[in-house]
């Protein structure tokens, strides 16, 4: 679906009313809560998108290195960043899609150039995906890759494991959760692959898929996602 379609569809959905706080809009958001977005912005860490002092590599990157070569994020996981992603994704609202989408591209093309050949949206079980009618991680990546201009790929990594979902877990149990969940069927060789998801919180997920896009051949993995959520300690 086209950017001006999509605009379309979600005032014929929305009605003039902002999603957020209901007062008139012309189109998804308010021009207040708009504002209100909690842009993410530096200075990061390149690798993961942690706040760093300087913008250099994070003490966490440094110490164990992860698979995924960069990461970048449009919005801080807090209000109302939370609500429209939970809305999304939990409450079946795809006419978000396209805002959320359009925030991240807009994120991708703020950051550092580099090749990507490939966008990859982080796959679902197929009983997760009956139960939410949608992925929301593949309608993201549409206007991702499209603003990029990069193939959307979604056949590139596929879930061969259903695990319980991420979200309630320890921290520290979210990578056994999700080993071996995924599998490429095809080589990836020499690629640059984007993996979009809608949150990134402790990485588990993506950096479980950028292991085995790597052992597929890629040459190299950045991921891009909507929301950064900041580790426990930091969090207000």
């Amino acid at each position: 679906m086209s950017v001006p379609a999509a605009r379309r569809l979600t005032a014929l959905v929305f009605g003039g009313a902002c999603f957020l706080c209901r007062g008139a809009a012309a189109g998804l958001l308010c021009p207040a809560c708009d504002a209100d977005l909690p842009r993410l912005r530096g200075p990061l860490c390149p690798r993961c998108a942690l706040a760093t002092p300087a913008g250099e590599v994070c003490g966490r990157c440094l110490a164990r290195a992860p698979h995924y070569d960069a990461t970048v994020a449009a919005l801080a996981y807090r209000f109302p960043a939370d609500v429209l992603v939970q809305a999304l994704k939990f409450q079946g609202e795809l006419a978000l899609a396209p805002l959320l989408g359009e925030l991240l591209a807009a994120a991708v093309a703020a950051a550092p150039p580099g090749r990507v050949d490939a966008v990859v949206p982080v796959p679902l079980s197929p009983r997760r995906l009956a139960a939410r009618g949608a992925n929301q991680a593949m309608e993201l990546a549409r206007p991702a890759a499209r603003a990029a201009g990069a193939r959307l790929d979604p056949d590139l990594c596929e879930r061969v494991r259903d695990t319980p979902a991420q979200v309630g877990l320890p921290h520290d149990e979210r990578a056994a959760n999700v080993r071996g969940a995924f599998a490429c069927p095809r080589l990836a060789a020499g690629l640059s692959i984007a993996i979009v998801d809608d949150v990134m919180t402790t990485g588990a997920t993506l950096e479980e898929i950028a292991r085995e896009l790597k052992a597929a051949g890629a040459e190299r993995v950045v991921n891009w996602v909507v929301a950064r959520t900041p580790p426990p300690e930091a969090a207000p």
